[in-house]
C-alpha cells in the first residue's frame, strides 16, 4: 500500500504539473456555470426588457369593421398602427419583418358580431423565439378586445356575464421545489457532470500512459523495485481522482453561480438551494466515482495503445459521441429509470442523477444503477490491468 501511494503521489504531481490537466480539472469546471448561469441569466433578463418596450409596427385590414380594436391599439404606448395596407402587401410585409404582425379582420366581421356568432380573425405572423415576446403583446390585446367584445354582448342581452363561468378551478402545485427544479434543469446538468468527469480524466490518463511512454520515462518507472500492478493503480488513482474532482469543482461552480449572481430569480435560488445540500451532493459524487473509474479504465487502456501524446488524443477522440449520446439521450423527455435503463453505462447516470435532483428515488432501482456501475467499472479496470501487462503495447 505505502508503494503505491508513492506511486500515486508522483503520478499526480506530474499531473499537475500539466497546465491542461489543471485548466480541464479546475478552471474550467469552476467557472463554468458561473459564466453560463450568469450571461444566460442577464441575456434573458435584457432580452425581455426590451421586448416589453420595443415599438411594434402592426398592420390592421379592418375596413369598417373592429374600430374599438384600432381605437384599443392607439391608446398603447410603443405601437405603431399601419390601416391602408392590403392582404398580399400586409402578408409580404411580415414576411421581411417590416411589420410584426398583420391582423385582418373579415369583412363580416361586425355582423357576425352583432348576430352573436364568432368575428372572424386572421392573424398573420412570424413565430420565432426572438418574437415570441412581442407575438404575445399583440396576442394579449386581441385577448383583451375578445373580453370588451364579450362585457357589450352580455350588456346587451341584459345577463350578468358571470353566468359562464361554470368553473372555478385553483391550481395547486404540489411538486416539490426539487421535482420543479429537476423538470428544469434535470437534463443539462448531469449531462454536463458527466463530460467533467470524463473531461477531467482525459488528459491526466494520456499524459500518463502514452505521454510518458514518449517521454521515455515508462520505461525508467518499469526498472523501478515496484511491480507492475503497484505503477497502475497509482496512475489509476491519479486519473480517477482528477476525473471526480473536476465533477466535484463543477459542482462547486454551480454553487457559487447560483448563490451569488443577483439577476437570478429568488425563487428558482430556494429551489436550487433544497438541492445542493450535502446529502443530495454526497450521493451525486457516489455516482460520478464509479463513472470516473470506468473512464479511467477506458481511456488508460486506449492511452497505454498509443506511441506519443498526439496519438493518444486522436484514438481517444472517437470516444465522445460514445460518452455524449447517451448522456444527451438522458435529457430527452419520457426517459426515466427503471430496471432496464440502470444497465446502459453513462445513461443511468444522467437519469439517476436527474432523479437524485427531485427526491425520487427509488431504493431498489438505485441498487441496479451502483450494482451496474460497479461493473463496468470492473471490467474497465480489468481492461486496463491486462493492456498494461501487454509488454507489445508498453514497450512499442
Amino acid at each position: 500500500m505505502k508503494t503505491i501511494l508513492t506511486v500515486f503521489r508522483k503520478e499526480l504531481k506530474d499531473s499537475l504539473r500539466d497546465r491542461r490537466t489543471v485548466i480541464t480539472m479546475i478552471i474550467v469546471p469552476l467557472l463554468m456555470f458561473p459564466v453560463m448561469i450568469g450571461l444566460t441569466s442577464r441575456f434573458i433578463m435584457s432580452h425581455e426588457a426590451k421586448a416589453q418596450v420595443r415599438e411594434l409596427k402592426v398592420g390592421v385590414l379592418a375596413g369598417n369593421n373592429a374600430g374599438k380594436f384600432v381605437e384599443m391599439l392607439n391608446e398603447q404606448e410603443n405601437i405603431l398602427i399601419f390601416e391602408q395596407i392590403q392582404l398580399e402587401e400586409g402578408q409580404a410585409l411580415v414576411a421581411s419583418d417590416s411589420l410584426n404582425a398583420f391582423i385582418v379582420f373579415h369583412e363580416e366581421f361586425n355582423r357576425q358580431i352583432s348576430e352573436l356568432g364568432q368575428g372572424e380573425i386572421t392573424f398573420y405572423l412570424k413565430e420565432t423565439e426572438e418574437r415570441e415576446i412581442e407575438i404575445d403583446r399583440i396576442l394579449e390585446l386581441l385577448g383583451e378586445y375578445e373580453e370588451l367584445l364579450r362585457i357589450d354582448r352580455f350588456e346587451a342581452l341584459n345577463l350578468d356575464i358571470s353566468i359562464i363561468e361554470t368553473l372555478a378551478v385553483s391550481k395547486v402545485n404540489l411538486a416539490t421545489p426539487k421535482e420543479q427544479l429537476a423538470d428544469m434543469v434535470g437534463g443539462i446538468l448531469p449531462y454536463m457532470f458527466i463530460l467533467f468527469c470524463f473531461m477531467g480524466s482525459m488528459y491526466p490518463s494520456i499524459d500518463l500512459a502514452a505521454g510518458e511512454k514518449e517521454r521515455g520515462t515508462l520505461e525508467t518507472l518499469l526498472t523501478s523495485p515496484v511491480n507492475r500492478f503497484q505503477i497502475l493503480i497509482g496512475k489509476f488513482g491519479v486519473v480517477v481522482l482528477t476525473g471526480i474532482s473536476s465533477a466535484a469543482v463543477s459542482l462547486f461552480g454551480l454553487y457559487l453561480g447560483i448563490r451569488y449572481i443577483s439577476s437570478i430569480p429568488a425563487e428558482f435560488v430556494d429551489m436550487a438551494m433544497s438541492i445542493l445540500e450535502p446529502g443530495s451532493i454526497l450521493i451525486l459524487l457516489s455516482l460520478l466515482l464509479p463513472l470516473s473509474v470506468f473512464f479511467a479504465g477506458l481511456l488508460l487502456s486506449i492511452s497505454f495503445t498509443a506511441k506519443t501524446y498526439k496519438e493518444a488524443q486522436s484514438k481517444i477522440g472517437p470516444l465522445f459521441p460514445v460518452i455524449i449520446i447517451p448522456a444527451f439521450i438522458g435529457m430527452m423527455p419520457g426517459m426515466n429509470l427503471n430496471a432496464s435503463t440502470a444497465l446502459i453505462p453513462i445513461l443511468t447516470v444522467s437519469l439517476a442523477t436527474r432523479t437524485i435532483m427531485a427526491g425520487q428515488a427509488d431504493v431498489s432501482i438505485m441498487i441496479i444503477v451502483y450494482l451496474s456501475l460497479a461493473v463496468y467499472a470492473g471490467a474497465a479496470l480489468f481492461l486496463c490491468s491486462k493492456t498494461f501487462s501487454r509488454e507489445s503495447a508498453i514497450l512499442q
